[in-house]
C-alpha cells in the first residue's frame, strides 16, 4: 500500500476527481489513461474520477472556470487542486494530488 504525506488518516480519505478534455484527441486520450492509471495503482476504491468533455458539458466547464485542457480538479480531501496541461509527468501529478511514496 502506498505511503500518504497527510497523515494517518489521509490512506482512508475519497479523492474526488473531475478531468476535464476537450473531445477524444490523443492529448486527452493521454490525460485520460494516465489518470485511470493513477487511481488503479494508487487510490483504489478510493476515488471518484469524472471525465468531462468540455464540448459536450461547457457548463460544467464554466462553473469550475475551467480555461483549458486537459485540466485536473482535485475538490477532495482539501486543499482543492487544479492541474493544467500535459499530465504526463506522473511524479508531478502524484505530488500535486498529495500522494507521497511515488516513483
Amino acid at each position: 500500500m502506498p505511503a500518504w504525506d497527510e497523515g494517518a488518516d489521509a490512506g482512508s480519505q475519497r479523492f474526488i476527481l473531475r478531468l476535464y478534455v476537450t473531445g477524444m484527441t490523443p492529448r486527452s486520450l493521454r490525460a485520460i489513461a494516465q489518470m485511470t492509471s493513477i487511481c488503479s495503482e494508487y487510490l483504489p476504491d478510493r476515488h471518484d474520477l469524472e471525465i468531462i468533455d468540455i464540448y459536450q458539458h461547457p457548463s460544467m466547464a464554466s462553473q469550475d472556470q475551467i480555461i483549458a485542457s486537459p485540466t485536473l480538479l482535485k475538490t477532495s480531501p482539501p486543499p482543492e487542486t487544479r492541474l493544467i496541461g500535459e499530465l504526463s509527468d506522473r511524479t508531478r501529478v502524484l505530488n500535486s494530488l498529495g500522494i507521497a511514496g511515488s516513483d
